[in-house]
């Protein structure tokens, strides 16, 4: 069995402080996906670096306290990617792969824009330039699971004011067309939807902090495993925990019958 959790830590120094790598050794996950470090090499402590049982690497964001992504693993990869090779994208600390024979597992970090017209624009670009890098991978031959924050909620059941988010970053026509693009052209599997296709407000993994939405679990789903078919099909369970909250995010667990 392979376990591989994915979870975007809205700054790693702060989810260590809400108890993130206190939970992490009981969670017996063979390899965890961060994204939103918020922290240069220099500001982890070796515990953030290397969690007991784990090695770490990391894909680090050029400005301070900003973006950033890293991958936990109990398993030494044999080739390890930093970065696609763009370097406006690179410099956001977006892409880390590694590889494990014929498996690769990739932690993404796909820009929101919510912030701003001009990060939107940056969102579509990411997106149009990130397309054929997914194609590339598809077409490879390799098994790939692509854990990560995508920050695009596919469906209307995968948020709960979908009516009035239609004109919103994370749920534009433009955005969910794009996702599709790559489940129904591509051939991604959406490993989560494949083991729960009807599921609502359990599959939300992101809520604003603004007014009570995680009480009310107003929430987003937005976090996904993005599969290949073959490694997809042998999922067994996938699950968001929301006993504790680490982030403004949670994390999604999914169970392989894969032999790493």
């Amino acid at each position: 069995m392979l376990r591989i959790i994915s979870l975007n830590l809205n700054g790693v120094r702060s989810a260590t402080t809400k108890g993130f790598l206190d939970w992490l050794p009981a969670q017996d996950a063979d390899i965890v996906c961060l994204q939103e470090l918020k922290a240069q090499a220099a500001d982890m402590s070796d515990a953030m670096r290397a969690p007991a049982g784990y090695s770490g690497w990391f894909h680090h964001a050029e400005k301070k306290g900003y973006s950033g992504v890293g991958i936990y693993s109990r398993h030494a990869p044999n080739r390890v990617v930093e970065g696609l090779g763009i370097a406006d994208i690179d410099a956001e600390g977006r892409y880390l792969q590694l590889d494990f024979g014929p498996l690769s597992v990739v932690s993404l970090y796909l820009p929101s824009g919510s912030s701003s017209d001009e990060r939107q624009q940056i969102k579509f670009g990411f997106m149009e330039r990130f397309a054929p890098h997914l194609a590339a991978l598809r077409a490879s031959g390799r098994e790939v699971v692509i854990c990560g924050d995508w920050n695009i909620a596919h469906r209307e059941i995968d948020l709960k004011n979908w009516k009035s988010n239609q004109t919103n970053s994370g749920f534009l026509p433009e955005e969910r067309a794009w996702l599709s693009g790559l489940f129904d052209d591509q051939g991604w599997i959406d490993v989560y939807r494949r083991l729960h296709p009807d599921t609502t407000g359990e599959s939300y993994t992101w809520w604003s902090n603004r007014g009570q939405a995680w009480a009310k679990n107003v929430g987003w789903r937005i976090d996904y495993h993005l599969a290949t078919p073959g490694i997809a099909g042998t999922a067994k369970s996938a699950g968001v925990y929301k006993e504790q909250r680490f982030s403004d995010h949670a994390p999604l667990t999914v169970d392989y019958d894969w032999p790493l």
